[in-house]
């Protein structure tokens, strides 16, 4: 399957926002380029026609030539660049705004009298004619409009097209810089904005992300009151639940495959426990019983010999204790009695903390304790029953270590298909376990060397009690030889 690109939502609101600006700016040019022209054009008719009716008013209710009048005239003239020229039936100029009035009456004859072919005729009214003109004295391109007035008085108005040109050029040029900088400002403005929109997106995509993986440890953070700091919450709800949801699912998944096979196992266990603890037990009370009739036939009467006999009595029985212990524990275990709770913990922290506890015993027996420095490590298992087998490996070493005295303890993370896993191993330096003994450590009971375990008071148990817990929570564990000692493992789920 091919892997469709990804585009970043903030790239792409950014990009979306970036384009409609841009384009709205390109059609606002278009659109002056196109039309500006034409606008300006009919907007100098409109003042052009203005001042002719204008003209008109005054001529019928004032003085054309007040000064009153001329100040208005100029101020219009000036704002539309119009030139003006009217004159009468003399040829005598009675008003003109230009120098070149001589210039302005020949071209009001021309119009008149002989007009060329370089007029194009816009508007044809009662008294008046309003064209483009070409002067080609100049090569100029005017608005002009010409006519009589009411009182009789001939009249030409115009004004060059090429400054209205000019202008719309001039406004395009400018619409193009501040369209260009506003839009790299914008971009920028955008950019960053569409940032803090989508930090929060970002960080909810991440989540889901770390959900996909079944870790549920990672928290939205509420900023607000908004619609994505409500789903943040909702998120948070939902890996809440799907984390108890799971933490159920596979406590009953493994409550159901212990079921299934605790049927087949209970007679087999029951007579192979009984045969064992009856074999585990001759050995102490035979002690027991041959010490405490010494003691009563008065084999030796000093008091130095009856300590001794007291204290030999006191040991057994206390080994007897410790074995019966666990003997109840691992039946427990191996009846399915005691429910195997799964739940999600950091298994370093777990074993930081016991090797703390541990620390007097570590400096007794002067061992070099060499402890994996990781990053958490999160783990599906009974967290109680965990610390069961870091104990009985750490003691299981410390009772056999020898030569550099070292134990060290290590985490490998392991990828499957099915399932992620991480290995923590337990390895101390010393003899190795016979090829022989391998497959028998871990029956209940079994002692690769009987004297030194019955010295440091080992029952045989240990290593039951593990195999019971793994196969309890359906994980591997095992064991490895090196020429220098021996390493003990077990794995549990990450996911």
């Amino acid at each position: 399957m091919k892997h469709l690109k990804k585009h970043s939502i903030k790239q792409e609101i950014a990009l979306i926002f970036i384009t409609v600006m841009a384009g709205t700016i390109i059609l606002c040019w278009v659109i002056n380029n196109s039309f500006l022209e034409k606008f300006y054009i009919q907007n100098k008719k409109s003042a052009i026609k203005d001042a002719y009716y204008r003209m008109n008013e005054v001529m019928a209710y004032g003085d054309i030539t007040s000064e009153e009048y001329d100040l208005e005239l100029r101020k219009t003239c000036d704002m539309y660049n119009i030139g003006l020229l009217v004159i009468d039936a003399a040829s005598n100029t009675v008003k003109s705004n230009t120098r070149d009035a001589d210039k302005l009456m020949r071209r009001l004859y021309d119009n008149f009298f002989k007009p060329g072919s370089d007029i194009t005729y816009l508007d044809v009214g009662t008294n008046y004619y309003m064209a483009t003109v070409m002067d080609k004295s100049t090569s100029t391109e005017y608005l002009e409009m010409w006519g009589v007035l009411n009182n009789g008085n001939l009249f030409l108005i115009r004004s060059p097209i090429e400054s209205i040109r000019d202008s719309v050029k001039l406004s395009n040029r400018f619409l193009a810089y501040v369209g260009f900088i506003a839009t790299v400002i914008s971009a920028v403005l955008i950019w960053f904005v569409s940032t803090r929109i989508t930090k929060p997106i970002m960080e909810l995509k991440n989540i889901s992300e770390q959900m996909t993986k079944l870790n549920f440890e990672t928290k939205y953070e509420s900023r607000g009151q908004n619609e994505i700091d409500l789903l943040g919450r909702h998120i948070n709800e939902l890996s809440s639940t799907l984390e108890r949801t799971i933490s159920e699912l596979k406590t009953a998944n493994n409550e159901l495959q212990r079921d299934i096979e605790k049927k087949e196992q209970i007679d087999e266990m029951r007579k192979e426990f009984l045969s064992n603890v009856s074999h585990e037990l001759k050995t102490p009370i035979a002690l027991i019983q041959g010490y405490a009739e010494g003691l009563m036939e008065g084999v030796n009467d000093d008091v130095e010999s009856r300590n001794f006999y007291c204290e030999v009595i006191v040991d057994e029985a206390g080994k007897m204790n410790t074995m019966v212990k666990k003997l109840l524990d691992l039946n427990q275990l191996e009846f399915g009695n005691d429910v195997v709770t799964m739940e999600r913990f950091d298994i370093t922290a777990l074993v930081r903390n016991f090797i703390a506890s541990a620390e007097i015993l570590i400096g007794q027996n002067e061992v070099k304790l060499r402890l994996d420095e990781s990053e958490p490590i999160y783990v599906w298992a009974d967290e109680f029953k965990t610390e069961e087998i870091i104990r009985n490996f750490f003691s299981n070493a410390m009772n056999h270590v020898s030569g550099d005295r070292i134990i060290e303890i290590k985490y490998q993370l392991i990828e499957q298909e099915n399932a992620d896993k991480v290995r923590i191993s337990v390895f101390n330096t010393g003899e190795p376990i016979p090829e022989e003994s391998l497959s028998h450590i871990w029956e209940k009971f079994y002692k690769v060397d009987k004297a030194r375990t019955r010295e440091y008071g080992g029952s045989g148990v240990g290593l039951s009690i593990v195999k019971a817990i793994m196969e309890s929570m359906n994980q591997r564990y095992g064991v490895i030889n090196y020429t220098n000692g021996v390493e003990f493992w077990f794995e549990l789920e990450t996911k």
